[in-house]
């Protein structure tokens, strides 16, 4: 049996959640459900573990293998920012620990069949939830240059995107661009092949986060989530997140610094104006990476890095 994903980083997470008998945790991306496994035996006999997911896959897996814990668990199909609305189905109020993992798991990459790989030759779909509605094929065969350009640039930091924006468009013209085997083709064309060599990474990497961003609004959706998060954990409670690139990254950390703050008034003033409270305590001033042992036995792991902070 294929697995279908190896989780990041578990014993840190376990530690900075501050997994304890009978409390209540939320792992908001399960993913292969390696964590909420993890969170799951922490928490037993009475505890609880919401676990969300938008990916339909990741739902009908964690209900296998979360089968031994299922008096613990609630299961929801949806996005992490619609959390509210899962405690307040459930009669939670708030909970002890919350958990985003913000990578693609293994079997989307290798058994999803929607085009999150350079390697296959899939349909251009990358939707985590394919209730949803545009697809990556829409925005590579219908967005003109210009925006296909600030697309790649923005949310893939790829040097290339203006050429690699034209040869779309160019080749597009010729035939619709149907498949993620195609794109990526696309991309190395339009990369100088001595650039190329020296790449550590596939070309078509970075384009492929860009869709896969736009597509499935990651960052809008994490900083709607980093907005409203204060407000879902209990005294004390824990936050932790797992990024795998610096635009994600930067996100949380920028928003965890700001609600470490207690006033935010501009240097100089005799008196606070501002009444901003101070919301979290960061846990982790750096971010935590993976060890070498783990990059080794788990190659996706590589551009990990978790932060964690408690409310205050």
């Amino acid at each position: 049996m294929q697995t279908y994903h190896i989780p990041v980083m578990t014993k840190e997470v376990i530690y900075y959640l501050d997994c304890k008998p009978g409390k209540i945790y939320a792992d908001c991306t399960l993913g292969g459900s390696g964590h909420a496994t993890a969170i799951c035996e922490k928490i037993r006999p009475n505890g609880i573990l919401i676990g969300i997911d938008q990916d339909k896959d990741a739902i009908v897996n964690a209900k296998k293998i979360l089968k031994p814990h299922l008096s613990n668990t609630r299961l929801f199909h949806g996005n992490f920012v619609n959390l509210p609305e899962f405690l307040s189905e459930s009669g939670i109020p708030k909970v002890d620990g919350i958990l985003l993992d913000l990578g693609l798991s293994l079997h989307q990459i290798d058994s999803s069949g929607r085009g999150f790989s350079f390697r296959k030759e899939e349909p251009l779909d990358m939707r985590m939830d394919t209730g949803s509605g545009i697809k990556a094929g829409d925005l590579v065969n219908e967005l003109d240059e210009k925006e296909l350009e600030k697309l790649i640039n923005d949310y893939g930091e790829e040097r290339w995107a203006r050429s690699i924006a034209r040869n779309i468009v160019k080749k597009r013209g010729l035939a619709e661009i149907k498949t993620s085997g195609q794109l990526a083709q696309i991309v190395c064309d339009s990369i100088p092949a001595k650039i190329r060599s020296k790449q550590k990474i596939h070309p078509a990497t970075r384009v492929f986060m860009a869709l896969r961003i736009a597509v499935n609004r990651e960052l809008e959706m994490l900083s709607l989530f980093m907005e409203n998060v204060p407000e879902l954990l209990n005294p004390e409670g824990r936050l932790c997140i797992l990024t795998f690139h610096s635009l994600e990254d930067r996100i949380v950390k920028r928003k965890i610094k700001e609600m470490e703050k207690e006033c935010v008034c501009p240097p100089g003033f005799p008196k606070c104006v501002c009444n901003k409270t101070r919301l979290f305590r960061i846990l982790n001033k750096k971010a935590l990476r993976p060890g070498k042992e783990e990059i080794e036995a788990n190659p996706m792991a590589r551009s990990a890095k978790l932060r964690a902070a408690e409310r205050v």
